[in-house]
């Protein structure tokens, strides 16, 4: 499928499907966004957004057509998969739950990404192959899309993570807690070889207060830091590889990473 533009303004058509999800157990409702002019103009992209029910609150179809409308954005299919009430199960790194055994599903989800969703979306669309790929999500959705995305190169390309849940860690802060437990730097570190991606990492300097080391910068900030040292140790360059923007002032939660939303996808997507 190719989509064009004509010189009118540009509208985002907006439908919800429902699969039946074997692995979950349960109905995951999708929020599918892409433009409604159907002209032959160039190849569609995908990308796939974890917490899907805050499209609302992002105001996401508002800056899809302002991106659109300034002729700065490719054309692109965006799925937002509404998390469950398991959402914290769901959520995480695969194989790898944190101390509180949070996460424990998160490679349940993982399978039910690759082989319900995309192929569901394809058959829905009519779409087998995209030009580009991305995985993008909030705080613990971040984490997750993270996770899919590394685990998952030959699918997707592009990872975004807003105020990412990089604090996620196998062991308990009063029970002999290191940096060494947080778990997505972990995996990163053990990780044999270098997937084929492109990284967009974003933090709020309010993202919250807690503050570990005592160093007086917040832990979502130093996280996010540390994790990009992490893949900056396997090869990734910075601006070439990763893109990292800090909010003054920017809190956790959708209306921050709504401002930023228009920078993500021209980043991933940008003419």
């Amino acid at each position: 499928m190719y989509l064009g533009w004509a010189e009118t303004e540009m509208t985002i058509t907006e439908k919800i499907i429902t699969i039946n999800s074997g692995l979950l157990k349960r109905e995951v409702f999708c929020t599918i966004l892409m433009p409604d002019e159907q002209e032959i103009a160039g190849p569609l992209s995908l990308l796939l957004l974890n917490d899907g029910q805050e499209l609302e609150s992002l105001g996401l179809s508002q800056t899809l057509e302002q991106l659109y409308n300034s002729n700065r954005l490719k054309p692109v299919l965006i799925v937002a998969i509404h998390a469950g009430e398991d959402r914290l199960q769901e959520y995480g790194v695969a194989g790898r739950p944190d101390f509180k055994d949070r996460g424990a599903m998160a490679d349940i989800y993982t399978q039910f990404i690759i082989t319900e969703l995309l192929p569901q979306v394809k058959n829905y669309t009519g779409i087998n192959e995209f030009e580009s790929a991305a995985f993008a999500g909030f705080s613990l959705g971040g984490l997750s899309a993270f996770d899919i995305g590394w685990n998952n190169a030959d699918i997707f390309d592009k990872v975004g993570v807003f105020s990412g849940s990089f604090w996620w860690r196998s062991k308990d802060l009063a029970k002999g807690y290191t940096d060494n437990d947080r778990i997505a730097h972990a995996l990163v570190r053990e990780t044999v070889g270098k997937p084929d991606l492109k990284f967009w990492l974003q933090t709020g300097t309010k993202d919250e207060t807690s503050d570990r080391n005592k160093n007086g910068i917040i832990d979502a900030i130093d996280d996010t830091i540390d994790l990009i040292k992490e893949l900056e140790a396997k090869g990734y360059s910075r601006p070439e590889d990763i893109q990292y923007v800090e909010v003054v002032g920017g809190n956790h939660n959708a209306e921050t990473w709504g401002r930023v939303m228009g920078k993500f996808l021209s980043w991933a997507y940008g003419k």
